[in-house]
């Protein structure tokens, strides 16, 4: 993986959004609908590849907020929201390809 890739500081605002600062400097800030409607999981993926919506769902919180954000080895973050959807990986590279 390049360093430009290397996330040496992460802000997670569990109502607001996350921040990626990368080795080289590049700060990357997404917030909380974007995050969601873009997860990365296999079946986020699926329902946005036959044209459905991934996000909100039947019974999803009004108000969309992180519960959890971890470390996924080096090279990503597991979020976990409040409607319980916690298997999305969010990549450092993609991350940092999302924001430039």
């Amino acid at each position: 993986m390049e360093d430009r890739y290397d996330a040496v500081d992460i802000v997670v605002e569990r109502s607001k959004g996350l921040t990626v600062t990368f080795a080289d400097e590049h700060v990357a800030e997404f917030n909380l609908m974007r995050l969601r409607l873009a997860c990365p999981c296999a079946t986020c993926r699926s329902l946005r590849e036959r044209g459905q919506e991934a996000w909100p769902t039947h019974g999803s919180p009004a108000r969309l907020q992180i519960t959890t954000a971890e470390l996924h080895g080096a090279w990503g973050l597991n979020i976990t929201w409040n409607d319980g959807h916690s298997t999305g990986i969010y990549t450092f590279e993609q991350l940092r390809r999302w924001s430039e």
